[in-house]
């Protein structure tokens, strides 16, 4: 019995008599508007937290819903022609755009030298790293032939989740696990591991190399012209 009702009850009762009918039933209104606010503010305060730790898809649908798309995009016939390739580019950009989070993985990719930065700083960098891996990305998922996905493995904890999948041809079998957290009730990726070799980690050590040797301003310039260079390479 919730407490509130328990607790009507018990004031129904004054010295062990029971006062009138109507008394009673006051009582009981009173205390099961009681109840009623009580669950409202449990659902208020709890509810959006079940929300945005689990969201309205699993992890697994997540990636195989992203998945799904690009394939469907590199299988389109009417894709493949060479003058659509600036376009497919493009929806394979966005596609792959509204999974991951390239703030966070720019933030973790710069790891301590990520926090001086200034507002102004971080954004050009987060746009920077996405033009930059946008380009690897879809050049590297351009030569798919076939391959099929095997989704293995999902676990959660709390915020954060890692869904394991294997690249599998007749060829070779590559372990690609996707590692996800959860935000605005949606499951976002920061990070993938290629073949047990993490993406994030990977840049981390570049870019710290790059900035330790010379500075994060040449960082910048290194990514800029890089992307620059693609840019000019892909227009036809």
């Amino acid at each position: 019995m919730s407490p509130p009702i328990a607790k009507g009850i018990r004031q129904c009762c004054v010295h062990g008599e029971w006062p009138q009918p109507g008394v009673i039933r006051e009582r009981l209104r009173a205390a099961m508007r009681g109840f009623a606010l009580h669950a409202a503010v449990q659902l208020v305060l709890v509810w959006p937290v079940v929300l945005a730790a689990a969201g309205p898809e699993s992890p697994t649908e997540a990636v195989r819903g992203t998945i799904t798309q690009v394939i469907r995009i590199l299988q389109d016939p009417a894709l493949k022609e060479p003058a659509k390739l600036i376009p497919r580019r493009r929806m394979l950009e966005e596609v792959i755009g509204s999974r991951f989070d390239y703030a966070e993985m720019s933030k973790r990719a710069l790891a301590a030298d990520w926090t001086p930065l200034i507002e102004v700083q971080r954004v050009e960098f987060v746009e920077l790293f996405k033009r930059f891996l946008s380009d690897r990305y879809t050049e590297k998922i351009e030569g798919y032939s076939g391959e099929q996905v095997a989704y293995l493995l999902e676990r959660i904890e709390g915020t954060y989740a890692e869904v394991r999948t294997e690249l599998r041809s007749d060829k070779t079998t590559i372990p690609m696990d996707y590692r996800l957290f959860a935000k605005d009730g949606r499951w976002h990726a920061y990070d993938i591991i290629v073949d047990g070799v993490s993406l994030v980690k990977n840049y981390r050590s570049q870019f710290q190399k790059i900035i330790r040797e010379s500075s994060y301003q040449e960082l910048v310039k290194k990514l800029r012209e890089r992307t620059l260079a693609e840019e000019k390479k892909t227009k036809p």
